[in-house]
């Protein structure tokens, strides 16, 4: 599949991308592709086929790499490396039967409310 990424109809003046939920909605329809091919001719496909452990396993390399840029203080190494922890998590997400949107969509939800309030709540309804 070719990125629609470089296509300047995809990025607003500033160099922005203009629907960030496309690009990660396209993206897991690639990786939901991917399912069930020779793991041999794809990374992806590799992941799925030892799912779940593959993709979870690269979820948390890939969290420990944010952390080590971001503590280094190096940003295009952030972004490079926040990339591959936000692919993974998708990889992660297709193999659950999750969409993105599902987890914008709660992201949204959560838009405007304390993140104090917000983990109370989440407590108090775990509560029995």
């Amino acid at each position: 599949m070719t990125s629609n990424l470089q296509d300047p109809k995809q990025l607003s003046p500033d160099g922005a991308i203009q629907n960030p939920q496309q690009v990660f909605a396209r993206l897991a329809d690639v990786i939901a592709t991917r399912r069930g091919l020779d793991p041999s001719s794809s990374y992806v496909a590799r992941l799925l086929a030892a799912a779940p452990d593959a993709a979870l396993k690269k979820v948390g390399e890939e969290a420990t790499e944010v952390i080590m840029a971001a503590k280094d203080g190096a940003p295009d190494r952030i972004v490079s490396e926040m990339a591959d922890l936000w692919f993974h998590c998708l990889v992660a997400l297709v193999q659950a039967g999750i969409r993105p949107e599902q987890v914008l969509a709660e992201l949204a939800r959560r838009e405007g409310i304390s993140g104090l309030d917000e983990k109370a709540a989440r407590r108090a309804a775990e509560k029995p």
